[in-house]
Formats: structure tokens, C-alpha cells, sequence
């Protein structure tokens, strides 16, 4: 056996403890009721209240995605034809800092910032001047601008390499043909980025549907979420499910690899066209 494999031991080690033997335990737990097998958990599941959070979740993270996708490449397009290299390499690194911004923080941020007493939201009674009508920053609306601020700057971050890969030859060629912009961007442009935009939102709706710091720490239990639920079923606020909390986690956990297999699936494509 090449010693060359011994390296691979502290990593098969971290794999065993810290994500196969967990998810053995989840797979357990969900399936299995008063030491015997059974699908009840998974059934129980299904019930009105969990299909709610589901319904919320997944609709949170869909439009947090999509917005989150056209805003992103539009700024990283932006970001690789700056001139300068280091307003490019600034606005990079601001990307870099605010999609690791998240959880609690973020959402006490906002709570000073856009909340029923924060700054923002004083400075602008002080000139008549209201928000949004009906708008609350402690409702699934506020989620959505919350989950934008990492959202975004994780788009412009997936999407900076596909844009840097869209050659100047290809647009110079499309103009020579007597192509316009939107023809050259419609039909040369959009249709090479369109492997890195599915991934990219694949990506981004997984990351929103996986947060749960910021989403309680905002909105705590006003917002019925997935994450919210099972997280109230494991530390027994209402009632201590933790089977019923598994099985909730399982189905998500059958969300999450849809999400990622697709980003994943994607990236090894667009790396063979390459």
C-alpha cells in the first residue's frame, strides 16, 4: 500500500465523526419509534403546520435565490470591466467580508438600522418619509432583505470567474456580424453563463434554506420556517420531538442535495466545456 495514502486518514477520520456517523444517527432517529422501525415520524411530518414552514422556507429561499442570482451578476459583471484593478480587487474583497456576515449579527444590524426604533427607520419619520407601507423588518418581507446582504455578495463571488470568462473576441465578433447588445448578450453571452447562473442559484437557494441564526434571532417564532421548527422541537420550547425534529431534517436534508447535486452537476459540466 503507497504510504501516499496514509495522508488521508485525518480526513477520513473528520468524515467518520463529524458528518457520516451524525447522519447515521439522524437517519436512525427518524425512522425509528419507541426502538423499533416505523415511517411515523415521517409521517407525522406531513402535518399542517410543517407543510406551512416547508411552503415558507421554500418560497424564502426561491425569491432570495433569484433576486439574489440577478442582482450578483449584474455587480460582478460590473466588478471585471472596472478599469482599475484595485477598485476590482476593493469591491472583491467587500463581497468576501459580507457573505460571511450572517446570524446573529447580521440581525441585530438590522434591528438598529430598519427596526420599529431603529435609525433608519427614525431618520426617516423625522421627514415624513415611511419606509414601505406595511412594511416590517420582523416579518418573512424583512427575512428577504436580510438573507439578500450575504446573498448577493455569495453571487458576486460565485460569478466573477464565468464573467472574467466571457472573452472579448466573442463581443468584438457578435458587433463585426452586426449584432446589437442585446442580440450579443441574448445569444452569445447569456447562453455560455447559463451553467454558472442555474449553479449559482442552486447554491444560493440552499444557503438560504440551510440559515436559521439570523431567521430566529429576527423574526424568533413569528415566521414559520423549517429550521425554526426543528430547532423548537429539539430544545422542547412548545414539546421535546426530537424523532419528529429528524424527520423533518431528513426531508430537508433530501432538498439540500437536490440543491447542491445541481450546483455540483453544473460547475463539472462548465468545467468540461472549458
Amino acid at each position: 500500500m503507497d504510504a501516499g495514502w496514509l495522508c488521508l486518514v485525518p480526513l477520513a477520520a473528520f468524515l467518520l465523526l463529524y458528518e457520516l456517523m451524525p447522519l447515521a444517527g439522524l437517519v436512525k432517529s427518524a425512522f425509528t419509534v419507541d426502538g423499533r422501525l416505523s415511517l411515523q415520524n415521517i409521517v407525522r411530518a406531513f402535518q399542517p403546520s410543517i407543510i406551512s414552514a416547508f411552503v415558507n422556507s421554500l418560497t424564502l429561499s426561491a425569491v432570495v435565490a433569484v433576486i439574489g442570482t440577478i442582482a450578483g451578476a449584474l455587480l460582478a459583471y460590473i466588478i471585471v470591466t472596472a478599469g482599475s484593478r484595485v477598485v476590482r480587487n476593493a469591491l472583491t474583497a467587500l463581497a468576501d467580508v459580507s457573505a460571511n456576515f450572517g446570524g446573529a449579527p447580521l440581525a441585530f444590524a438590522f434591528v438598529i438600522t430598519l427596526g420599529s426604533t431603529g435609525m433608519i427607520t427614525l431618520m426617516l419619520k423625522q421627514t415624513g418619509v415611511e419606509l414601505y407601507p406595511g412594511f416590517r423588518i420582523y416579518s418573512l418581507q424583512g427575512l428577504v432583505l436580510a438573507y439578500l446582504y450575504f446573498e448577493i455578495p455569495l453571487a458576486i463571488l460565485l460569478l466573477i470567474p464565468s464573467m472574467e470568462g466571457l472573452r472579448t473576441e466573442w463581443r468584438e465578433a457578435a458587433y463585426s456580424l452586426g449584432a446589437s447588445k442585446r442580440q450579443y448578450w441574448w445569444n452569445v453571452a447569456l447562453p455560455i453563463l447559463r451553467p454558472s447562473l442555474i449553479s449559482c442559484l442552486s447554491l444560493l437557494f440552499a444557503n438560504a434554506f440551510g440559515a436559521y441564526a439570523t431567521a430566529w434571532t429576527l423574526t424568533g417564532s413569528s415566521v414559520n420556517l423549517v429550521t425554526v421548527q426543528i430547532a423548537a422541537l429539539v430544545r422542547g420550547e412548545v414539546q421535546l420531538d426530537p424523532g419528529l425534529a429528524d424527520a423533518i431534517a431528513m426531508l430537508s436534508l433530501v432538498i439540500m442535495m437536490i440543491s447542491v447535486s445541481v450546483h455540483r452537476l453544473l460547475s463539472m459540466c462548465k468545467r468540461g466545456q472549458t
